[in-house]
């Protein structure tokens, strides 16, 4: 007998019709010589401290650091998964043969091992390696299973990130929490959270400590037309855009052509401003240069796990951890291919089936029937096997959508579209620069105008509109006919303006800088080069978010991820630069990932984060200052929305939770993963419990805000309100209240 593994029942009952399978035992689906039984996810876990040795249950310093000689793995207890398991023990000692028909990625891998490992299999393993679940793909699947021996160091990367995590959860959670935690409060630390949260207070305190320049801009309207002052570029402008040139070199890109540093000095003062617009004001303004140039615009990438949850948090507010759920739902209704990828191409061997997969994008047929009958384009930027590893980009599968929430269908048509996109040609417009000249002060405007649509038709309606194609080409912008020479009255104005602090991170931006480990990048092909050195994994990042959300360490103001006052202080507590560090995190990440290609060894990386676990317990405990953490008590969420589903949204985080923070020597949820909820509520909920609060007590003016934490209250002309409300605090409580 053939026993088959998959990692949920709804794919299980999947495998077993294509297979002929129609008998339903207890726990598994039998029948044509095949038993298709299944997991809930995660059965195994990596033991707990106390359970390698009685010493490590209570939490003390002195027990530190806990590295296991050998670390083991056990079931994890609950009454579903080990009656689950013992079905599945039962069926593997008995089979011929196993098929692990897991989730085709690094975590899929790991749940299957563990549990054929705890259940004592000793048959060949095949593996089923797929990127939907259409019937196409799994019979084409089972006609080409795998040796099982392919995916090891798939599995040994996937090991050595659980390793991994546990030596520096397990170790800095306790760690940090004896040392600097007050009453029994846990602070979690871990190895991709920590980093996360770390970049997300210093962007904070980068805006909080900004001082905004008053600068003042020079135009004229010279028929009807707006023209700037050219400003020189000052010397650190010049060495940022010199930077910029070397990493486009690195990626293998054209670097910017070099300008000549022309115009004004910046005015910086009122009367330099007055004196130069008393200066043109009555002169004639000439233009000096009208330049015409074409250019194209390839269609949009193809979206990888990452880029779909930025577009989905700009275009529809939809947080990260929304945008997998949704996306594994559309995956599990056979809708769209496999979605934890990193990748935004697709492999040669996709281009024969595209023709079809269009036929099936039957609400598309008004895009889709000019393709139809012609010869697909097929572009580099889009059809690349040296960019597709284990999975291609998310695209569709063919299968015609139906039953799909509102919010489904959302995702599904940005991802449609995206896809028919890229059989259309390039757009190409004309940009017009125009050069004018008053008294030797030099001028500009500039100005665009599409000549051929191109893909830019499937995204012709605002709905439809990608947020990224909003984003690349600016609005068209038609200039009137001028000519070099001529030359006419103009109306000059001076316009006050203020330097700008950096935006606070939404979940987009964040989930960028993840990709990126902090360094902020637009271009698509300086990402990919960094993403090598990315922290987490794109199915994590989602649930790291979550997490720093249920920890109280972070909150949201509309779309703004906002550090709480115990956030920031436990980045400030942490002096170890490897433990807050993205870069340095994200070298760790490209270790893991060299071990899954064979170019690192996991024993060697294992060995290094030893080392590095024992090195931050050693600097901490050396530590003798009396530096202590302020506790803000985490607002319990009652919110139908945290219900978990059948998907693995919530799997991969890297931080042990106690079940109760109050005992942190509770030992059975050390090592328990956090399901994250589908929204997250913290920011609505502690406003309205700090607003409630305010509302029975005094507010006087010049007071902590008792919504933020960070501003002083003022007086407004009805109203108190915060004096952080430039950086999104929404404290307000009217004098008649």
């Amino acid at each position: 007998m053939i026993v088959c593994i998959a990692e949920k029942p709804s794919v299980a009952r999947d495998i077993a019709d294509v297979l002929g399978a129609k008998d339903r035992r207890d726990g598994y689906i039998e029948g044509n010589g095949y038993q298709v039984t299944w997991t809930f996810g995660h059965l195994c876990t990596l033991k707990e401290p106390h359970e390698y040795t009685p010493n490590w249950k209570s939490w003390s310093l002195g027990s530190l650091p806990m590295i296991p000689p050998r670390f083991g793995i056990k079931l994890i207890s609950n009454p579903t998964y080990e009656k689950q398991f013992h079905t599945i023990e039962t069926l593997m000692q008995k089979a011929d043969m196993i098929i692990n028909c897991g989730d085709a990625g690094q975590e899929g891998e790991l749940i299957q091992r563990w549990v054929m490992q705890k259940a004592g299999a000793r048959c060949p393993v095949k593996r089923l390696w797929i990127s939907s679940l259409t019937e196409e793909a799994i019979r084409e699947g089972f006609a080409k299973l795998k040796d099982a021996s392919d995916f090891q160091p798939l599995y040994e990367a996937g090991l050595s990130r659980a390793i991994g995590d546990w030596l520096l959860g397990m170790n800095a959670t306790r760690l940090y929490t004896m040392k600097y935690g007050q009453n029994k409060q846990v602070l979690s630390i871990g190895r991709v959270q920590t980093p996360t949260l770390a970049l997300i207070v210093n962007r904070q305190l980068e805006i909080q400590n900004f001082v905004p320049k008053q600068y003042w801009e020079l135009k004229t309207v010279y028929r009807e037309t707006t023209f700037a002052a050219i400003i020189r570029k000052s010397e650190e402008e010049l060495i940022l855009e010199a930077e910029k040139n070397k990493e486009a070199i690195a990626a293998g890109k054209k670097p910017k052509k070099e300008e000549e540093n022309r115009g004004i000095d910046p005015i910086a003062s009122q009367e330099q401003g007055v004196a130069l617009l008393e200066q043109i004001r009555n002169s004639p303004f000439t233009i000096t240069d009208v330049t015409k140039k074409e250019g194209k615009e390839a269609p949009l990438r193809l979206f990888d796990l990452t880029s779909l949850q930025v577009e989905c948090n700009k275009k529809f507010a939809y947080s990260a951890d929304e945008t997998l759920k949704l996306i594994q739902s559309l995956y599990e209704k056979k809708v769209a291919t496999y979605p934890r990828v990193d990748t935004t191409f697709l492999s040669d061997d996709i281009y024969p089936k595209c023709p079809g997969i269009l036929k099936g994008l039957r609400d598309y047929e008004t895009f889709t029937k000019p393709l139809e009958g012609t010869t697909l384009l097929k572009s580099k930027k889009v059809f690349d096997n040296s960019k597709v590893t284990d999975h291609h980009a998310i695209i569709p599968t063919g299968q015609y959508p139906q039953n799909l929430t509102d919010m489904e269908r959302r995702v599904f048509d940005l991802i449609a579209r995206r896809f028919i996109a890229v059989f259309y040609p390039d757009c190409k417009f004309a940009t017009t620069t125009v050069l004018g000249a008053v008294e030797e002060i030099e001028f500009k405007t500039t100005g665009k105008q599409i000549l051929e649509p191109g893909w830019r038709v499937i995204f012709g309606t605002p709905g439809a509109q990608s947020q990224e194609e909003k984003e690349i080409g600016e609005e068209e912008n038609v200039l009137p006919a001028f000519v070099k020479g001529e030359s006419g009255p103009h109306v000059p104005d001076l316009y006050e303006k203020w330097t700008q602090p950096p935006r606070p991170y939404t979940e987009a931006t964040l989930l960028r800088a993840m990709e990126t480990a902090g360094k902020l990048v637009d271009n698509d092909e300086l990402r990919d080069a960094l993403k090598e050195n990315g922290i987490g994994r794109p199915s994590t990042r989602a649930a790291i978010i979550e997490t720093l959300f249920k920890r109280n360490y972070i909150r949201k103001e509309k779309k703004n991820l906002i550090a709480t006052p115990t956030g920031v202080e436990l980045i400030q507590i942490i002096h170890e630069e490897l433990l807050k560090s993205a870069e340095l995190t994200g070298i760790w990440e490209k270790k893991l990932r060299e071990i899954e290609k064979k170019t690192y060894n996991a024993a060697q990386f294992l060995e290094e984060l030893k080392q590095m676990v024992s090195e931050v317990v050693m600097s901490v405990l050396s530590d003798n200052s009396n530096r202590h953490i302020t506790i803000v008590q985490a607002v319990q969420e009652a919110s139908a929305g945290g219900q978990k589903q059948d998907g693995k949204a919530g799997k991969g985080k890297d931080t042990p939770k106690p079940k109760r923070q109050s005992k942190p020597r509770k030992k059975a949820s050390e090592t328990k993963t956090d399901e994250p909820e589908t929204k997250n509520n913290t920011a609505e909920a502690k406003s309205d419990i700090a607003l409630a609060n305010a509302s029975q007590s005094q507010i006087v003016e010049g007071q902590l805000c008792p919504l933020c934490g960070k501003g002083t209250i003022i007086k407004g002309k009805t109203a108190y309100g915060c004096s952080e409300w430039r950086n999104g605090c929404t404290f307000r409580r009217p004098f008649e209240s």
